[in-house]
């Protein structure tokens, strides 16, 4: 195919401005930190739950992907990275004929 497609990431609870996405050296790197706060009133007390969790993930591309062209997509808390080949990669596909 003309697309390579990298895993979809898991983020439940994440907010799509706590995540970043970076290509340094043919290394795509996914930052993100969680943060979530749980409040609950009553008239006897007042809680107030914060969990904060930050997390990396670096994956190093083949050097067939067009880097300008990556894109990145957020939704219901899945992150998908669609990585389009050069052409020079497609070219590459050989058929091999079966007898």
């Amino acid at each position: 195919g003309s697309v390579a497609s990298l895993d979809e990431v898991e983020l439940p609870g994440m907010d799509p401005k706590d995540i970043d996405i970076s290509l340094t050296n043919d290394v795509l790197t996914i930052k993100g930190e969680k943060k979530q706060e749980k409040e609950e009133k009553d008239e006897n007390y007042h809680l107030i739950e914060r969990s904060y969790g930050s997390f990396t993930r670096s994956v190093r591309l083949p050097s067939q992907v067009q880097s300008d062209k990556i894109n990145a997509t957020f939704k219901n808390g899945v992150l998908k990275v669609t990585l389009p080949k050069t052409e020079e990669a497609k070219k590459k596909e050989i058929k091999i004929k079966v007898e």
